[in-house]
């Protein structure tokens, strides 16, 4: 691990994005379900993300649902030319707030026709195909059926390119020989590393692995090495969280969310974050 590109920026699909983006997930109400308590201020944050140079916004039209895409939509558009859009498709939301699969073709049609028409867009830059075999983790499975459901769209010209989102080094070879992938969305973090082998394969490839959870999701991350680091550096603990994972590998593309433009600050500061061989040294024990 050293200090290369850590805040620089990284290919995704046809676009160059900077290493730190933003997750609209945090913009739906408790749950992910339902809207926000504060519609302006999410509108806020929004905007500013974009002003201080955020140019890679991950997003779904099941976070809410529809809520994020209409707050992205009506913070931004029209957006910015560099601005990339990232969505995903392959669930959808019950009436209690559940997560149900939803990866047939006529399913995944409606999914990318809903999210091109509530973010306002004609095309959309890279739609994630989520795994939903197990909702927690990835599982062994053919996803061949959906993801072919999915060139036919990029075909139609409704979708630039393809990411996978929650799936095994097996899955995203399998997936390889359909169609190119553009990125891989799955939980990795400080303390849930079990994709170290498929990010280095991946960059490799030059293929950006974007954490989701890259702060422990629901139940941030807490650790004394965190503490210990975030002390000595004079910054937070979560900024040593999202600067391990700059300095883990120059294909790691970050997208934490938040609600709140004091924490946006934060979060986009975590660039700017050095650490040494020492402190790399303590976190990863």
């Amino acid at each position: 691990m050293s200090n290369i590109n850590t805040s620089g920026s990284y290919q995704l699909g046809h676009r160059q994005v900077n290493r730190i983006g933003y997750g609209a997930m945090q913009l739906a109400g408790p749950g992910v379900f339902g809207p926000p308590k504060d519609p302006a201020m999410c509108l806020r944050v929004l905007r500013e993300a974009v002003a201080a140079g955020v140019n890679h916004i991950d997003t779904s039209d099941f976070y809410g649902p529809h809520i994020t895409n209409q707050l992205i939509k009506e913070a931004l558009h029209p957006y910015a030319d560099d601005l990339c859009i990232v969505t995903k498709v392959g669930a959808v939301r019950d009436e209690k707030g559940g997560w149900s699969p939803a990866s047939s073709p006529e399913e995944l049609t409606r999914a990318v026709e809903d999210n091109l028409r509530h973010l306002g867009l004609d095309v959309i830059d890279v739609v994630n195909l989520r795994s939903m075999l197990d909702i927690q983790r990835p599982v062994e499975g053919s996803l061949e059926a959906p993801l072919t459901a999915l060139v036919e769209l990029k075909e139609r010209g409704l979708i630039r390119h393809i990411g996978l989102s929650n799936v095994t080094p097996t899955q995203l070879s399998d997936a390889q020989k359909i169609t190119p992938i553009a990125c891989v969305q799955n939980f990795y973090n400080l303390a849930n590393r079990q994709d170290d082998s498929l990010i280095d394969t991946l960059a490799a490839e030059g293929i950006p692995l974007v954490p989701f959870f890259p702060l422990g999701g629901f139940s941030p991350l807490q650790s004394g090495a965190l503490n210990d680091v975030a002390h000595r550096l004079n910054v937070t603990p979560m900024q040593v969280a999202l600067a391990w994972l700059l300095q883990r590998s120059p294909n790691i593309l970050l997208i934490p969310g938040t609600s709140s433009p004091e924490h946006l600050k934060e979060n986009l500061a975590a660039a700017e974050v050095r650490l040494s061989a020492e402190d790399v040294k303590l976190l990863e024990q």
